[in-house]
């Protein structure tokens, strides 16, 4: 409840302050968040983390929806499936060295 309290103070706070500075310091601001976001030091950092959440994803999925099993197992009192293996045939796919059979 606290939260939710806190949470429409500063909604309202930042209306008020909002309407009070008017269109221009609304372009204002929006012109400096532009150049700050076209800004190749930021783009740089913006496509490191694209590509680590890139390679990431596929093992955040598998550890999400086996924590989700988990969660259903005791819920429903079932043992949970059996944790697939990770085998060399996963892991050369994963770094692009796949063998065929």
């Amino acid at each position: 409840m606290k939260g939710k309290i806190l949470f429409l103070a500063g909604l309202g706070v930042g209306y008020v302050l909002g309407a009070r500075a008017g269109r221009e310091r609304y372009e204002s601001i929006k012109k400096s968040a532009a150049k700050l976001w076209n800004d190749p030091r930021v783009q740089k950092q913006v496509d490191t983390a694209e590509a680590f959440v890139k390679d990431n994803a596929p093992d955040a999925a598998e550890f999400a929806l086996n924590g989700a099993k988990k969660v259903v197992a005791q819920v429903t009192g079932k043992k949970p499936a059996a944790k697939p293996r990770s085998t060399a045939k996963s892991a050369a796919a994963k770094s692009g060295t796949a063998k065929s059979s």
